[in-house]
């Protein structure tokens, strides 16, 4: 009977918890906004990189070697007849570079970059070149050899990233002219690209082989960044928050009041559970509406449904976990000012695996990624991105991560009784780490 009498008072805890959290106005903004504010601008990368500008692009050339202009005029122009316009369509798909050659000004040719810049200022011209004298073969004076691209934006450029092929495939011609080799030879200079492809595999139903499938960037990059930031999304918004909450029911004295009808390790377990229920169900209105919205817009592919119950059931223990670390520092704290120092320490354990995206992305397989990926408070981030990755994981390691948080999450929940149950109480002692750690560990 006193057990089902305490899991009723934790049971209407968490109803409170829940219902205070998901019946406000600010949770429907926070649903709506959280995703464009973590991760819309990636988002939008790859959503939006097929709408490229197709506003002329003009370009003045200035050729002090005399050699190169005419080369990258034709190359412009075999290029505006091949990419331009949609074949299917007839709609104009990308840029017209269109290049001026202009006469180099060998007297003041600072004063020909200004007028230039000031062109591009005023739009008349969107980028100018400068091609060394010495270019086709470099001597002792860098400056004279040098290829220079003047525009707004020149680092990320793509016609920066476009004139290095025309440019240096003249140069190779000229040089190997001047060195008596012949270059009339058909397709010398033909450049061929690397396609990637994925692995053959055979059907394990009828045995036949399939065929390699076409590696994408979206295919690499969009699941691993959605189902990543998805769960840095939850853990910030069921775990973190526990903090302040706990605060500021301990420094309101509500605390004191619920204490007088529950115990302790039942308040930080309401107040935990509470936070899971409100994670899983931000997540789901994020997974269902991204899967019609994936389904909607013909994505079908990218949708990971294999990883959807890794995702749910990394998330409910990382909430357990780090609610239980969060709502443990919480009850420390005396003031905002304490909770703000105490909030760091627990953020670092969320944070740091961010920090990872870009190498655990590029070798998903790699010993650093792995081990990172087993320690149990970072196994919710990077198991799930490298799940999402084309490479995968071997099957042990999933549950080897599942293992490992469960046990860390029985000791979070442990040692975050054992501080919740003194530091909820205690008033006017401003909290530190060494403090919190005796409270854990020591025997009470």
């Amino acid at each position: 009977m006193g057990l089902r009498r305490n899991m009723r008072k934790i049971l209407k805890l968490i109803r409170r918890e829940y219902r205070a959290s998901v019946k406000t106005k600010g949770f429907v903004i926070g649903l709506v906004l959280a995703p464009v504010l973590f991760c819309g601008g990636l988002l939008g990368t790859f959503l939006l990189k097929d709408r490229v500008d197709t506003t002329d692009k003009k370009v003045a050339i200035i050729d002090r070697s005399g050699k190169i202009a005419e080369s990258l005029i034709r190359a412009a122009e075999d290029r505006n007849k091949a990419v331009v316009y949609d074949q299917n369509t007839g709609k104009k798909a990308k840029p017209l570079y269109i290049l001026e050659v202009l006469d180099s000004d060998r007297e003041k040719p600072e004063k020909q970059r200004l007028e230039l810049s000031d062109r591009i200022r005023n739009g008349e011209l969107y980028a100018f070149v400068e091609i060394g004298p010495e270019i086709a073969h470099p001597g002792k004076n860098p400056e004279a050899s040098r290829i220079t691209f003047y525009a707004k934006n020149a680092a990320v450029d793509e016609i920066r990233e476009w004139i290095v092929f025309p440019i240096n495939n003249q140069l190779r011609k000229i040089r190997m002219d001047d060195a008596g080799i012949k270059t009339d030879v058909k397709d010398l200079f033909a450049w061929i690209n690397v396609d990637g492809l994925g692995l053959v595999s055979m059907d394990s139903e009828t045995g036949a082989i399939k065929d390699a499938k076409r590696s994408r960037e979206e295919e690499t990059f969009l699941p691993p960044i959605i189902m990543t930031m998805l769960m840095f999304m939850m853990i910030m918004m069921g775990a973190v928050p526990l903090l302040n909450s706990v605060m500021e029911e301990k420094t309101q004295r509500i605390a004191e009041v619920l204490l007088g009808s529950i115990s302790p390790f039942e308040f930080m377990m309401g107040k935990v559970i509470g936070g899971v229920a409100v994670s899983l169900t931000s997540s789901a209105v994020y997974v269902i509406g991204g899967v019609i919205a994936f389904r909607q817009m013909g994505m079908n592919q990218y949708i990971p449904y294999h990883i959807l119950p890794w995702f749910f059931a990394y998330m409910v223990l990382a909430i357990l976990m780090m609610g239980s670390l969060f709502a443990s520092f919480g009850s420390a704290c005396n003031d905002p000012k304490d909770a703000q120092s105490l909030s760091m320490p627990g953020m670092f354990l969320v944070v740091i695996p961010m920090f990872m995206f870009t190498p655990v992305i590029m070798r998903p397989e790699s010993s650093l990624a792995t081990w990172m990926s087993l320690f149990p408070t970072f196994t919710p981030t990077l198991m799930i991105m490298r799940l999402s990755t084309p490479v995968g994981v071997q099957p042990w390691q999933p549950w080897a991560g599942l293992v490992g948080m469960l046990l860390f999450t029985i000791l979070f929940i442990w040692a975050g009784g054992r501080i919740f149950r003194i530091g909820i109480l205690m008033q006017g002692k401003a909290p530190n780490i060494g403090n919190i750690i005796k409270w854990a560990i020591r025997r009470q």
